[in-house]
C-alpha cells in the first residue's frame, strides 16, 4: 500500500518554529514505521521557500503483507499530530499505481 501523507500551514497558524517542529515530528513517527521494516519512505517535498503557503508532502510504502494494522497504527499516532499542532486535518491519500511501459518506437 502507497500513502502520500501531506500538512500544510497555509493559514499560518503555526510559528515557524512549530512548523518545522511538526515537519520533524511527523517524520520522526514515520522513519520509526521505516526502522522497524514496516514501511518504506520514498520521497519527502516541501513546498518552495518563497511560496505564499507552506506544504510537506511524503510518499511511504507499507510493505509488510496486511499493511491494515500498519495503517491504522500510522493513521491514530498523525491523528495525535494533528490535535498537538492545532490542525483541522492531516492528509492521508492512498495511492492507485499504474505503470506505464514506454511507447512503440518511442513516438509521443
Amino acid at each position: 500500500m502507497i500513502v502520500y501523507i501531506s500538512i500544510g500551514n497555509s493559514d499560518d497558524k503555526l510559528t515557524q518554529r512549530e512548523w518545522s517542529n511538526f515537519i520533524t515530528d511527523l517524520d520522526a513517527h514515520l522513519e520509526y514505521y521505516a526502522d522497524d521494516r514496516s514501511a518504506q519512505i520514498h520521497g519527502r517535498w516541501f513546498s518552495a521557500p518563497d511560496d505564499p503557503w507552506q506544504n510537506a508532502c511524503w510518499c511511504v510504502e507499507l510493505v509488510v503483507d496486511d499493511a491494515t494494522d500498519v495503517a491504522a497504527g500510522l493513521k491514530a499516532r498523525l491523528r495525535v499530530l494533528a490535535a498537538k499542532y492545532r490542525q483541522d486535518a492531516i492528509s492521508w491519500a492512498v495511492a492507485e499505481t499504474e505503470f506505464l511501459s514506454p511507447a512503440v518506437g518511442g513516438a509521443e
